[in-house]
């Protein structure tokens, strides 16, 4: 597969209509706004966590086409298992001996944590802390099942964890624990990761081709506070206090309407760091037509892919400023538009496609 070798710049735009695109966890969920010019906010990170699902519902989480960044996931277990395909010893399993009848019984009965085998041999057992174990997970259920489980099987297992021997990569190791990361995990060579962890085999830093900005609004937005109703209650003690009425109210914040324009870059020196190919890219420009379309939630309102223009250079380092070309596109409102926008027809989008000197405007939407 051939790896991007051109320069890319792209204007995003979308829109959202009664919904939430970016809440803030610091104030409440409220939508994000610029304090002092009253614009939304969409964040970098929020647009590419749509784009790492829409890449995962279409290709289903295979290889090449792996997440690395998924929801609720664990990043170290992605290394443990570059490293295990590799075949680079990444350490020593540790090996505790349990003859103590009544430890044998206890720990044979618990469910262990990921990482912690036994085995039972004749009269004796044997209790493993692996290789590739997550020392801080182990030592989280530790502290979450202190008190729960036999204060013996905690000992052993905190004895067995201190004996355990894991083994730092070499630098040459971590180089290829790198490149094949970036072979398996799509949003690594697309967006780049920070993989020197401690709890893991370091596989170092990447650096992606693919970089956003934060999405604004085209103008002032203004965010709406709902009062919501739950016909019902949690508990019995909730209803009893209520004497019958059972309802729970509650808070949603929206914006009536938005229209946002992030700014996006691809290097082409960065894609063949990575390995990013022209079929990725092409799966990039997919994704941004219709991540939507695979987000809905009532708390998000309506939201729509209104445009996506790139430009094209016809060389590496590119052959304008991006600036420059990010001012070829402008929005304004139509002049029978009148009040605040309440939808996309209320906008022009105006696109100045003269004397592109060696850069190709391609409307992929718009």
């Amino acid at each position: 597969m051939k790896i991007v070798d051109k320069r890319y710049e792209f204007v995003l735009l979308f829109d959202v209509k009664d919904g939430n695109p970016n809440g803030d966890p610091d104030t409440g969920n409220l939508p994000r706004i610029d304090a002092e010019t009253g614009v939304g906010l969409v964040t970098d990170v929020c647009l590419k966590r749509k784009v790492r699902n829409y890449i995962w519902i279409v290709k289903g989480g295979e290889r090449p086409y792996d997440i690395y960044v998924k929801e609720k996931g664990v990043l170290g277990r992605a290394h443990f298992q570059a490293f295990n395909e590799l075949g680079i010893n990444i350490g020593e399993a540790s090996r505790k001996e349990i003859s103590e009848k009544m430890l044998l019984e206890n720990i044979s009965e618990i469910e262990l944590p990921d990482g912690v085998r036994f085995e039972m041999t004749d009269e004796k057992g044997l209790l493993f802390i692996e290789a590739d174990a997550d020392k801080s997970e182990i030592k989280g259920w530790l502290k979450e099942n202190n008190g729960l489980v036999d204060k013996g099987v905690i000992t052993v297992i905190e004895q067995a964890l201190k004996d355990s021997k894991p083994r730092k990569p070499t630098p040459d190791e971590t180089n290829k624990g790198r490149d094949k990361m970036c072979q398996d995990y799509y949003d690594i060579r697309t967006f780049g990761a920070v993989m020197a962890l401690k709890s893991a085999p370091n596989c170092g830093q990447v650096r992606g081709p693919v970089q956003m900005t934060f999405a604004r609004s085209v103008e002032q937005v203004v965010a709406l506070e709902h009062s919501i109703t739950r016909m019902a209650v949690a508990t019995e003690a909730e209803a009893e206090k209520q004497g019958g009425e059972n309802r729970t109210m509650g808070r949603k914040y929206t914006i009536p309407y938005g229209l946002y324009r992030a700014h996006g870059f691809i290097s082409a020196h960065l894609a063949y760091k990575t390995g990013f190919t022209d079929d990725d890219l092409t799966l990039f420009w997919e994704s941004l037509l219709y991540m939507f379309e695979h987000d809905r939630s009532a708390a998000r309102g309506l939201m729509s892919t209104r445009g996506l223009y790139v430009f094209e250079h016809n060389s590496a380092l590119g052959n304008a400023p991006a600036h420059k070309l990010f001012e070829r596109i402008k929005i304004l409102r139509k002049s029978e538009s009148e009040g605040p926008a309440r939808s996309f027809e209320d906008y022009v989008v105006i696109v100045d496609e003269s004397n592109l000197e060696g850069v190709t405007l391609h409307k992929l939407l718009g």
